[in-house]
């Protein structure tokens, strides 16, 4: 059958006016739409033609249209409105990719479309920030995550921050949300309170995290790790995943290391220093715990670390080896405490940030008798 409309395909639809002789009428006139060869009257005639089959009571005549018009820039607007407002079958093609839509368009059928018409505008190849915002404060949780998927919509802080009010529950939305490409950092901050171990550690290790939340969330990590070992439920590779992702993204920093020790996390201190150095686990851990001075500096110096916070890790490292836990109720705490004391009281060339971290933990891990003495 020829794509292009001719007088037969005309005197068929008289003598014929089936409902898919219609659907091969539309399909031949919209596929011809767009052509250069149509003359400026067979282009009026066209859209002619078209108005009267937008108001066709059959679906798959309207819905042959919708599906060839749908990326067509010379849609005349009030032909396209007609389309995007119709049933399912007929809008969604429209909705998904037609620029003949303005933005105001898209955010009446925001507020007053089905949630599939939702989707389908959530998902188009870009959202404007209008859009969007209509989406974020009217569409469904399926839409929003939706959403928050598409690359090509415009989400700011603000905006952002209104799906976390929403939404910040929702696993379904969540997890696109924590694997955008950038996501601020007031809202990456709201989101590791709320997200499961998993995308914790996408958070950590692909977005901007003040270095205090990072640290938290890795000893977090690590001690949730540390009972699951206990209980026989490890997941042995879990922490060389997380070492290998800050690695891979440039945030497995020297400061991090030195934290990692200071709140007694070995464990994690050992296996970024296996990666950073290239050398295999059990090698790192001998040159680790050596008893010599010189067996921690070599492993140091081969994972070309810099060399004024070595004397931290040596203290931290000798600290750990020298405070063992009591067994009693609190002990980690009370561990954790004494370490981070005696690093303080031994080494003062601490950044900044990296000092305030320390006592701020020292200040969280204050038992209430101490407080009040």
């Amino acid at each position: 059958m020829s794509e292009h409309l001719t007088k037969d395909d005309v005197a068929r639809l008289l003598s014929d006016p089936s409902p898919n002789s219609r659907s091969d009428l539309a399909a031949k006139i919209a596929h011809q739409f767009d052509s250069t060869a149509l003359s400026d009257s067979e282009r009026k005639l066209a859209e002619e033609i078209i108005r009267v089959m937008v108001r066709d009571t059959v679906v798959r005549v309207r819905q042959t249209l919708a599906d060839n018009l749908k990326a067509s820039p010379s849609l005349p607007r009030d032909i396209a409105l007609s389309l995007a407002r119709d049933v399912e079958a007929v809008a969604i093609p429209l909705l998904s990719v037609s620029t003949v839509l303005t933005s105001a368009d898209l955010v009446e059928i925001v507020r007053s479309g089905t949630d599939s018409k939702q989707t389908a505008i959530a998902q188009r190849p870009t959202v404007p920030a209008a859009v969007a915002d209509a989406l974020i404060e009217t569409a469904s949780e399926k839409a929003v995550a939706a959403l928050v998927a598409n690359e090509g919509a415009e989400l700011g802080e603000l905006s952002l921050g209104k799906v976390m009010d929403r939404f910040g529950d929702s696993e379904t939305v969540q997890e696109p949300l924590v694997h955008r490409s950038k996501l601020p950092m007031t809202i990456a901050e709201r989101l590791v309170a709320v997200v499961s171990e998993k995308l914790r550690q996408h958070l950590v290790s692909y977005h901007e995290l003040p270095a205090q939340v990072a640290s938290d969330l890795i000893l977090q990590s690590r001690e949730r790790a540390t009972v699951a070992l206990f209980s026989g439920e490890s997941d042995e590779g879990a922490l060389e995943r997380l070492v290998a992702q800050l690695a891979q993204t440039g945030r497995l920093t020297p400061s991090l290391l030195v934290r990692s020790l200071c709140t007694g996390d070995i464990a994690f201190f050992e296996t970024a220093m296996s990666m950073l150095a290239k050398v295999p686990m059990t090698n790192a851990r001998l040159l680790i715990h050596d008893a010599g001075r010189l067996g921690l500096k070599s492993l140091y110096d081969k994972a070309k670390l810099p060399s004024a916070l070595l004397p931290a890790c040596r203290i931290a490292i000798d600290v750990l080896k020298e405070t063992p836990y009591d067994g009693e109720p609190g002990d980690l705490d009370r561990h954790r405490r004494r370490l981070i004391e005696r690093i303080l009281t031994q080494y003062e060339d601490l950044a900044p940030e990296d000092l305030e971290f320390l006592l701020a933990k020292l200040g969280d891990l204050m038992v209430p008798e101490d407080r009040a003495a």
